[in-house]
């Protein structure tokens, strides 16, 4: 048992913990996706989840592969394909909205030639702005001191991305925008500019708005419109959001069991927007507790890399990319009790899916990727 442990340390190298959150949280995500999969069985009248449990365990193995690949490579390497990353990522995102059809009612989806598959535009741009913006950040810094030095390396990009994601996915845009401006705080970017990019936000979403109109198929403006009056009208939510209190009330302290979830049988997609309320049904508010303290666990490990040099491109994307999953996922949370409107966020590493599944592994390698040259820097 001590030389499998003494290979495992070898093997994994990097901040133990964060490799125990991940393990953990990969732990939850096979049990409740098995739990929540049998409305998809009866929709497509197999009644086989086990078919749905290997499909995603298959990703989710897939998934932790490329964590450990990832965390094999050095995370330099990124600040010089930032800017190349950023680049492709416009163009993605633009077919996706101009031509790709809709799934969900929503263009979020551009499907991979020859090999028919889909993935979601989106999650790579996120992943290539926050890389290109923690480049951005360390690299020009002491440098900011007009707006033409602030815009153009920082502003004009995340303005640019977030604008592109917002028509089909405002909440995934929102996360980014708000991701970036904490990025900015934390490198120490002046706080006019942090101003600035927040009122040009507020002033891209306006846009869209006034030109929802005349692209209807586009900008989801009807389905933003009707879940906030859903919100703002309605205290006990709407029929999602009341399933999905109803489960947690069910769980009380310490939950009904592994397995035992009824309300997967009333909730619209409870393996992937609302399973946290499926795993509080099953293992009370204990265990939704303990997936919260998992995510909080991970933010203050990367927080420890942007104390050791708070201006360094690793400790900037490490900042990055902890506080997108950590936000995504208190959003997520705060949907499943009625906090916010709807939102289709998923909840990171333990919902079922496939682009988002596999680039939350991608982004957790790579600050898996920083703490490890870090601490070796401190060897």
């Amino acid at each position: 048992m001590s030389t499998f442990t003494a290979r495992l340390q070898a093997e994994l190298r990097g901040d133990r913990a964060i490799w125990a959150i991940v393990a953990i949280l990969a732990v939850f995500s096979i049990l409740a996706v098995y739990s929540s999969t049998g409305t998809l069985a009866y929709k497509e009248k197999s009644g086989n989840t086990e078919s749905f449990l290997v499909k995603h365990a298959v990703i989710l193995g897939a998934g932790l592969l490329i964590t450990y690949l990832f965390h094999l490579l050095n995370y330099q390497r990124l600040r010089v394909w930032a800017p190349y990353l950023l680049v492709l990522s416009i163009p993605l995102l633009f077919a996706t909205l101009a031509f790709q059809p809709d799934i969900n009612d929503a263009r979020r989806w551009i499907q991979v030639p020859l090999i028919g598959l889909t993935f979601q535009t989106s999650d790579f741009a996120k992943l290539a702005l926050l890389i290109f913006v923690a480049k951005a950040i360390s690299t020009k810094q002491e440098y900011i001191k007009d707006f033409q030095s602030a815009f153009v390396p920082i502003i004009a990009p995340i303005l640019l991305i977030c604008g592109l994601i917002a028509p089909a996915n405002l909440s995934t845009a929102i996360v980014l925008l708000v991701t970036c401006v904490l990025m900015m705080f934390v490198g120490r970017v002046g706080l006019q500019y942090i101003a600035l990019l927040i009122m040009l936000g507020v002033m891209v979403f306006s846009f869209l708005i006034l030109i929802s109109e005349y692209f209807p198929d586009v900008i989801r403006r009807d389905t933003w419109r009707s879940r906030v009056d859903e919100f703002m009208n309605n205290p006990d939510g709407g029929y999602q959001v009341q399933q999905a209190k109803i489960a947690i009330a069910n769980g009380q302290w310490f939950g009904d069991g592994p397995g035992n979830s009824v309300q997967r049988n009333y909730l619209p997609s409870p393996y992937s927007d609302f399973i946290y309320s499926i795993i509080c049904e099953e293992y009370g508010v204990l265990g939704g507790l303990v997936l919260i303290l998992l995510y909080v666990m991970l933010f203050f490990r990367a927080a420890r890399l942007v104390t050791k040099s708070s201006k360094a491109f690793g400790a900037m994307l490490a900042m990055g990319i902890s506080i997108s999953l950590v936000l995504q996922a208190f959003i997520n949370i705060a949907v499943n009790v009625n906090l916010v409107p709807v939102t289709g966020l998923t909840l990171p590493m333990v919902s079922m899916g496939g682009t988002s599944l596999i680039f939350t592994c991608i982004s957790l390698g790579i600050l898996l990727s920083v703490s490890k040259y870090m601490e070796a820097k401190e060897g």
